[in-house]
């Protein structure tokens, strides 16, 4: 368990205490502010972006191949 310092003008919250507060008010704040449609975006836009790296990776494994010779795995 996280243990409490007891430092002068710090307050009696553990960091993992903090975290958690503020996590949960933060995440209330952001849905909130910015409502489902800034989550669906953001999602999208990963999602977007997870299919680039796939791509951009079978096309460097493409590349390297001439290197090893066809049909050898790696």
């Amino acid at each position: 368990m996280a243990e409490r310092k007891d430092e002068p003008g710090k307050g009696q919250m553990t960091v993992e205490e903090a975290g958690r507060k503020g996590g949960h008010i933060g995440g209330e704040h952001t849905r909130d502010k910015y409502g489902p449609e800034f989550y669906s975006e953001i999602g999208h836009k990963g999602g977007q972006r997870v299919r680039e790296l796939i791509e951009e990776g079978k096309q460097s494994e493409g590349e390297g191949e001439g290197e090893r010779g066809q049909g050898q795995k790696r």
